[in-house]
Protein backbone atom coordinates (compact mmCIF):
# COMPACT_ATOMS: atom_id res chain seq x y z
CA UNK A 1 0.00 0.00 0.00
CA UNK A 2 1.57 3.52 -0.86
CA UNK A 3 2.25 5.79 2.15
CA UNK A 4 0.43 9.36 1.56
CA UNK A 5 3.21 11.80 1.57
CA UNK A 6 3.04 14.66 4.58
CA UNK A 7 1.54 17.34 4.43
CA UNK A 8 4.19 20.52 2.88
CA UNK A 9 4.75 22.43 6.57
CA UNK A 10 4.33 25.96 4.50
CA UNK A 11 2.85 27.20 1.20
CA UNK A 12 4.84 29.07 -1.20
CA UNK A 13 3.03 32.16 -2.24
CA UNK A 14 3.24 33.57 -5.92
CA UNK A 15 5.46 36.22 -6.27
CA UNK A 16 2.89 38.79 -6.73
CA UNK A 17 1.57 38.03 -3.34
CA UNK A 18 5.34 38.45 -2.15
CA UNK A 19 6.03 41.17 -3.86
CA UNK A 20 2.54 42.86 -2.92
CA UNK A 21 3.31 42.34 0.75
CA UNK A 22 6.76 43.87 0.95
CA UNK A 23 5.26 47.10 -0.46
CA UNK A 24 2.62 47.01 1.70
CA UNK A 25 4.64 46.09 4.66
CA UNK A 26 7.05 48.77 3.75
CA UNK A 27 5.00 51.60 3.06
CA UNK A 28 2.66 51.37 6.05
CA UNK A 29 6.44 50.36 8.27
CA UNK A 30 8.05 54.05 7.02
CA UNK A 31 5.03 55.13 8.11
CA UNK A 32 4.50 54.34 11.81
CA UNK A 33 8.63 54.32 11.97
CA UNK A 34 8.65 57.92 10.78
CA UNK A 35 5.42 59.00 13.16
CA UNK A 36 6.71 57.06 16.00
CA UNK A 37 10.05 58.26 16.07
CA UNK A 38 9.36 62.00 15.37
CA UNK A 39 6.85 61.68 18.74
CA UNK A 40 10.37 60.05 20.57
CA UNK A 41 12.47 62.77 19.27
CA UNK A 42 10.21 65.76 20.06
CA UNK A 43 7.84 64.67 22.64
CA UNK A 44 6.86 68.26 23.91
CA UNK A 45 5.45 69.17 20.18
CA UNK A 46 4.14 65.76 19.89
CA UNK A 47 2.56 66.43 23.79
CA UNK A 48 1.01 69.62 22.37
CA UNK A 49 -0.49 68.13 19.30
CA UNK A 50 -1.94 65.56 21.73
CA UNK A 51 -3.69 68.23 23.99
CA UNK A 52 -4.77 70.25 20.93
CA UNK A 53 -6.82 66.89 20.20
CA UNK A 54 -8.12 66.84 23.37
CA UNK A 55 -5.81 64.43 25.04
CA UNK A 56 -5.93 66.29 28.75
CA UNK A 57 -2.94 67.98 29.51
CA UNK A 58 -1.66 65.72 31.91
CA UNK A 59 -1.47 62.96 30.01
CA UNK A 60 -0.58 64.45 27.10
CA UNK A 61 3.11 63.76 27.33
CA UNK A 62 2.87 60.26 28.40
CA UNK A 63 0.45 59.88 25.57
CA UNK A 64 3.12 61.10 22.91
CA UNK A 65 5.59 58.53 24.62
CA UNK A 66 3.27 55.47 24.88
CA UNK A 67 2.15 55.97 21.03
CA UNK A 68 5.72 56.80 20.12
CA UNK A 69 6.94 53.51 21.57
CA UNK A 70 4.18 51.49 20.31
CA UNK A 71 4.43 52.91 16.53
CA UNK A 72 7.95 52.75 16.18
CA UNK A 73 8.01 49.12 17.61
CA UNK A 74 4.77 47.79 14.81
CA UNK A 75 6.65 49.73 12.01
CA UNK A 76 9.99 47.65 12.86
CA UNK A 77 8.20 44.31 13.47
CA UNK A 78 6.66 44.77 9.29
CA UNK A 79 9.88 44.94 8.39
CA UNK A 80 10.83 41.49 9.31
CA UNK A 81 8.86 38.55 8.00
CA UNK A 82 8.83 36.25 10.57
CA UNK A 83 7.41 39.12 12.71
CA UNK A 84 5.12 40.73 10.48
CA UNK A 85 1.84 38.94 11.24
CA UNK A 86 3.30 40.70 14.59
CA UNK A 87 3.46 44.40 13.24
CA UNK A 88 0.62 44.09 11.02
CA UNK A 89 -1.72 43.42 14.15
CA UNK A 90 -0.09 46.25 16.35
CA UNK A 91 -0.74 48.54 13.70
CA UNK A 92 -4.11 47.47 12.31
CA UNK A 93 -5.09 47.95 16.37
CA UNK A 94 -3.82 51.80 16.56
CA UNK A 95 -5.53 52.45 13.21
CA UNK A 96 -8.80 51.29 14.50
CA UNK A 97 -8.70 53.38 17.60
CA UNK A 98 -7.42 56.52 16.24
CA UNK A 99 -10.70 55.73 13.65
CA UNK A 100 -12.99 55.40 16.79
CA UNK A 101 -11.30 58.47 18.96
CA UNK A 102 -11.71 60.78 15.88
CA UNK A 103 -15.38 59.84 15.19
CA UNK A 104 -16.64 60.34 18.51
CA UNK A 105 -15.16 63.58 18.66
CA UNK A 106 -15.19 64.09 15.36
CA UNK A 107 -17.66 67.12 15.85
CA UNK A 108 -15.07 69.09 18.25
CA UNK A 109 -12.22 68.18 15.86
CA UNK A 110 -13.64 68.51 12.38
CA UNK A 111 -11.23 70.52 10.50
CA UNK A 112 -8.41 70.61 12.82
CA UNK A 113 -4.60 69.34 12.36
CA UNK A 114 -4.33 65.64 13.10
CA UNK A 115 -0.70 64.80 10.88
CA UNK A 116 1.38 62.13 12.21
CA UNK A 117 4.51 64.01 10.54
CA UNK A 118 5.42 67.79 10.97
CA UNK A 119 5.94 68.07 7.17
CA UNK A 120 2.87 66.31 6.53
CA UNK A 121 -0.50 68.07 6.80
CA UNK A 122 -3.37 66.00 7.50
CA UNK A 123 -6.74 67.70 8.67
CA UNK A 124 -9.58 65.46 10.89
CA UNK A 125 -12.32 65.06 7.98
CA UNK A 126 -13.87 62.13 5.35
CA UNK A 127 -10.43 62.37 3.80
CA UNK A 128 -8.76 61.54 7.09
CA UNK A 129 -10.78 58.13 7.72
CA UNK A 130 -10.67 57.11 3.69
CA UNK A 131 -7.01 57.39 4.36
CA UNK A 132 -6.27 55.15 7.89
CA UNK A 133 -9.03 52.72 5.90
CA UNK A 134 -6.63 52.45 3.24
CA UNK A 135 -3.69 52.11 5.67
CA UNK A 136 -5.34 49.27 7.58
CA UNK A 137 -5.98 47.46 4.47
CA UNK A 138 -1.81 47.35 3.33
CA UNK A 139 -1.29 46.27 7.05
CA UNK A 140 -4.01 43.64 6.69
CA UNK A 141 -2.72 42.26 3.31
CA UNK A 142 0.94 42.86 4.71
CA UNK A 143 0.05 40.14 7.76
CA UNK A 144 -2.47 38.10 5.52
CA UNK A 145 0.54 37.14 3.28
CA UNK A 146 3.13 36.74 5.96
CA UNK A 147 4.89 33.54 7.36
CA UNK A 148 3.62 32.47 10.54
CA UNK A 149 5.00 34.59 13.18
CA UNK A 150 7.32 33.28 15.63
CA UNK A 151 10.14 34.33 18.11
CA UNK A 152 9.07 36.73 20.86
CA UNK A 153 12.45 36.48 22.52
CA UNK A 154 13.94 38.28 19.30
CA UNK A 155 10.71 41.05 19.00
CA UNK A 156 11.06 41.13 22.50
CA UNK A 157 14.64 43.12 22.65
CA UNK A 158 13.41 45.17 19.60
CA UNK A 159 10.98 46.61 22.20
CA UNK A 160 13.56 46.78 25.14
CA UNK A 161 15.70 48.89 22.66
CA UNK A 162 12.86 51.15 21.55
CA UNK A 163 12.40 51.45 24.87
CA UNK A 164 15.84 52.41 25.38
CA UNK A 165 16.17 54.96 22.88
CA UNK A 166 12.76 56.55 24.02
CA UNK A 167 14.41 57.10 27.39
CA UNK A 168 17.43 58.53 26.08
CA UNK A 169 15.33 61.22 23.57
CA UNK A 170 13.64 62.06 26.67
CA UNK A 171 16.26 62.65 28.78
CA UNK A 172 17.75 65.02 26.37
CA UNK A 173 14.95 66.69 25.52
CA UNK A 174 14.19 67.17 29.25
CA UNK A 175 18.06 68.33 29.97
CA UNK A 176 17.80 71.22 27.18
CA UNK A 177 15.00 72.91 28.98
CA UNK A 178 16.59 74.44 31.93
CA UNK A 179 20.13 75.88 32.21
CA UNK A 180 20.18 77.59 28.36
CA UNK A 181 22.15 80.78 28.17
CA UNK A 182 19.68 83.32 26.24
CA UNK A 183 21.68 85.42 23.95
CA UNK A 184 22.72 88.61 24.98
CA UNK A 185 20.07 90.88 23.09
CA UNK A 186 17.67 90.19 20.51
CA UNK A 187 15.72 92.85 18.26
CA UNK A 188 12.52 94.08 20.13
CA UNK A 189 10.58 96.17 17.96
CA UNK A 190 13.49 97.51 16.33
CA UNK A 191 15.72 98.05 19.26
CA UNK A 192 18.41 95.86 20.57
CA UNK A 193 16.64 94.30 23.95
CA UNK A 194 18.54 92.89 26.68
CA UNK A 195 17.83 89.17 28.07
CA UNK A 196 20.51 89.11 30.56
CA UNK A 197 18.71 90.87 33.59
CA UNK A 198 15.33 90.17 34.85
CA UNK A 199 12.53 88.20 34.22
CA UNK A 200 11.21 87.98 30.68
CA UNK A 201 8.93 85.41 29.17
CA UNK A 202 9.54 84.61 24.88
CA UNK A 203 6.11 83.01 23.95
CA UNK A 204 6.38 81.84 20.73
CA UNK A 205 2.78 81.41 18.81
CA UNK A 206 1.24 81.74 15.71
CA UNK A 207 -1.12 84.52 15.48
CA UNK A 208 -3.74 82.19 13.16
CA UNK A 209 -3.24 79.99 16.20
CA UNK A 210 -6.20 79.39 17.88
CA UNK A 211 -5.04 77.60 20.62
CA UNK A 212 -2.50 80.28 20.84
CA UNK A 213 -4.83 83.20 20.80
CA UNK A 214 -6.78 81.20 23.70
CA UNK A 215 -3.45 80.50 25.74
CA UNK A 216 -2.58 84.29 25.25
CA UNK A 217 -6.12 85.46 26.84
CA UNK A 218 -5.44 83.40 29.69
CA UNK A 219 -1.93 84.47 30.18
CA UNK A 220 -3.52 87.93 29.77
CA UNK A 221 -5.34 87.57 33.26
CA UNK A 222 -2.77 86.88 35.29
CA UNK A 223 -1.10 89.20 37.59
CA UNK A 224 2.16 89.30 36.46
CA UNK A 225 5.26 90.26 39.00
CA UNK A 226 8.04 92.24 37.23
CA UNK A 227 7.89 89.83 34.58
CA UNK A 228 8.33 91.63 30.20
CA UNK A 229 6.07 89.42 27.96
CA UNK A 230 8.37 89.25 24.70
CA UNK A 231 6.29 87.44 21.95
CA UNK A 232 7.43 85.65 18.58
CA UNK A 233 5.44 85.21 16.14
CA UNK A 234 6.55 81.91 14.51
CA UNK A 235 4.66 83.09 11.03
CA UNK A 236 2.70 86.32 9.12
CA UNK A 237 4.49 88.69 11.83
CA UNK A 238 2.38 91.71 10.22
CA UNK A 239 -0.20 90.17 12.42
CA UNK A 240 1.65 90.39 15.58
CA UNK A 241 0.66 93.48 16.99
CA UNK A 242 -3.09 92.70 16.62
CA UNK A 243 -2.77 89.48 18.12
CA UNK A 244 -1.27 91.35 21.18
CA UNK A 245 -3.81 94.14 21.29
CA UNK A 246 -6.82 91.36 21.04
CA UNK A 247 -5.72 89.10 23.15
CA UNK A 248 -5.16 92.17 25.72
CA UNK A 249 -1.78 90.27 26.36
CA UNK A 250 0.40 93.23 26.76
CA UNK A 251 3.41 91.98 25.53
CA UNK A 252 5.94 93.98 22.88
CA UNK A 253 6.85 91.39 19.68
CA UNK A 254 10.27 90.34 17.88
CA UNK A 255 11.00 88.78 14.70
CA UNK A 256 14.30 86.38 15.56
CA UNK A 257 11.84 83.35 16.29
CA UNK A 258 14.10 81.47 14.13
CA UNK A 259 17.25 81.64 15.82
CA UNK A 260 15.53 81.58 19.24
CA UNK A 261 13.82 78.25 18.13
CA UNK A 262 17.33 77.12 17.20
CA UNK A 263 18.35 77.54 20.80
CA UNK A 264 14.83 76.39 22.58
CA UNK A 265 13.76 73.87 20.16
CA UNK A 266 9.91 72.86 19.94
CA UNK A 267 7.22 71.58 17.93
CA UNK A 268 4.70 73.92 17.19
CA UNK A 269 2.91 76.71 19.30
CA UNK A 270 2.17 77.68 21.85
CA UNK A 271 5.75 77.52 23.45
CA UNK A 272 7.46 79.65 26.12
CA UNK A 273 10.69 80.04 27.65
CA UNK A 274 11.35 81.44 31.16
CA UNK A 275 14.60 83.45 31.29
CA UNK A 276 15.31 85.13 34.50
CA UNK A 277 18.52 87.10 34.52
CA UNK A 278 19.53 85.60 30.79
CA UNK A 279 19.55 81.63 31.79
CA UNK A 280 16.18 79.61 31.00
CA UNK A 281 14.63 78.29 34.32
CA UNK A 282 11.93 76.06 32.48
CA UNK A 283 10.25 75.50 29.39
CA UNK A 284 6.67 75.88 28.79
CA UNK A 285 4.63 73.27 26.58
CA UNK A 286 1.22 72.88 28.15
CA UNK A 287 -1.26 75.89 27.47
CA UNK A 288 -4.29 74.51 29.10
CA UNK A 289 -6.78 75.38 31.87
CA UNK A 290 -4.37 74.33 34.25
CA UNK A 291 -0.82 75.13 32.89
CA UNK A 292 1.32 77.17 32.37
CA UNK A 293 -0.38 79.13 35.68
CA UNK A 294 0.43 76.72 38.28
CA UNK A 295 3.84 76.37 37.11
CA UNK A 296 4.35 79.98 37.02
CA UNK A 297 2.70 80.04 39.90
CA UNK A 298 5.15 77.99 41.24
CA UNK A 299 8.30 79.85 40.40
CA UNK A 300 6.72 83.05 41.72
CA UNK A 301 6.22 84.57 38.41
CA UNK A 302 2.62 85.00 39.22
CA UNK A 303 0.24 85.80 42.11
Amino acid sequence: MAQASPAPLSVELPVWKNAAAWVCAVLIGIFFIGAGLWKLTDHLGAATRMNQMLVPGALSVPTALFFGVVETFGGVLLFVPRFRRWGAALCTGMLIAFMVYMAWNYAALKGMDCTCFPWLERAVGPAFFWSDAGMMAMALLAGLWAPRAEGRKAAGLIFASILALAGVAYGITESRQSGTKAPDSITVEGQPYSLQQGRILLYFYDPECSHCDAAARRMSKHAWKSVTVIGLPTRVPQFAQYFMDSTNLKGKNSPDHESLKKLFPFGDPPYGVVLENGRMKAGLARFDEAEPEASLRKLGWIE
